[in-house]
């Protein structure tokens, strides 16, 4: 066994498991994916660290604990179709792509997109696809969307991002007040999308999902 392969094990062991994450196919799927291979080169050793890993400048991969949370609360179904947005180099798509049919991963910044691209395709991760645009916008092309997983914090969801759930649709997104933040599922009933709190979290405030300030004298 590989010493990443260790790590990967203790990572489960000691970040996922502890934190009430049960289901199997998020267990499974955690152990399975390399992430040591979808963080920059030079953060490959602390790729199994209970933090989040800077990936660009206010972006990050989710902390382990975090995704795993984040995905147990969201609880995708195999035949589910999953917006991805803010997938960075492609660690949490390449984990959602094993519980679910199909991914559609959205990354603004080009230089992410294509690495991330490159690292799914070389993983073998033929059921998701990356595309580059606004993260805000979402990717109304291939909407509605049964599940949408956003990788890092928001302060406003906009509108036109929910409209891409699909009726009966779950959405999950950690929600930040300064510092600190809190995950939320939002659960599509009637066409509207009402939030309950998961559990704490943090992460960088995604570009498009920050709050417009109001001008303070």
């Amino acid at each position: 066994m590989s010493d990443f392969a260790t790590r990967r094990v203790m990572m489960v062991d000691t970040q996922v498991r502890p934190s009430d994450v049960t289901k199997f196919p998020i267990i499974e799927a955690m152990l399975s994916v390399p992430r040591e291979v979808f963080v920059p080169s030079a953060r490959r050793e602390a790729a199994y660290m209970g933090e989040n890993i800077d990936i660009a400048p206010g972006r990050v991969v989710l902390e382990p604990r975090t995704l795993a949370k984040l995905l147990d609360a969201l609880d995708i179904q195999p035949g589910e179709l999953v917006l991805d947005l803010g997938c960075g180099l492609g660690y949490s798509t390449a984990v959602i792509a094993r519980l679910c049919d199909a991914v559609v991963a959205v990354e603004e910044d080009a230089d992410l997109a294509a690495e991330a691209q490159r690292t799914l395709s070389a993983e073998g991760v033929d059921n998701a696809a990356v595309v580059v645009g606004a993260l805000a916008a979402g990717d109304a092309r291939h909407a509605p969307f049964d599940v949408i997983t956003l990788q890092g914090g928001v302060e406003v969801v906009p509108q036109a991002l929910l409209d891409q759930l699909k009726e009966g649709g779950r959405i999950g997104a950690v929600f930040m007040e300064g510092a600190l933040g809190t995950a939320r599922i939002g659960y599509k009933i009637d066409g509207v999308v009402s939030w309950r709190q998961a559990f704490n979290a943090s992460a960088p405030v995604l570009p498009g999902f920050a709050a417009s300030r109001g001008f303070v004298l």
